[in-house]
């Protein structure tokens, strides 16, 4: 070993990176939608958006049919969202939730928690 790598490891180059995207759409009146992935690398834009739109009142439905995977991260910004509405005095319910998204849920026994109209 050389003097000048000793002590360094290489990193592997990463494989099957990928890039997940989504957006949060606003529709009409009071309805909102999710697209894309929710994973821990796009919730924190998804946050921020969405509770933007919820304490104007532009998300008291969002529709989750445009959500292609998803992993606890989601799951997690979906019962953030309903806190913040709670705190803004606002409804909040979601519809066509992924059943990936239900399973999680269930698995997490908060399931009542994105079903409760």
């Amino acid at each position: 070993m050389s003097p000048v790598s000793w002590g360094r490891r290489r990193r592997a180059p990463l494989r099957n990176s990928t890039v997940h995207t989504a957006e949060f759409e606003l529709q009409d009146g009071e309805r909102s939608r999710v697209n894309g992935v929710l994973h821990f690398t796009t919730v924190t834009s998804l946050l921020s958006e969405g509770s933007a739109a919820i304490g104007n009142g532009r998300a008291a439905v969002i529709d989750l049919a445009g959500v292609k995977d998803s992993d606890s991260s989601g799951l997690a910004l979906l019962i953030e969202w309903l806190s913040i509405a709670r705190a803004a005095q606002r409804n909040l319910r979601y519809e066509n939730i992924p059943a990936q998204l239900h399973q999680l849920a269930r698995l997490s026994d908060v399931e009542e928690l994105l079903t409760v109209s």
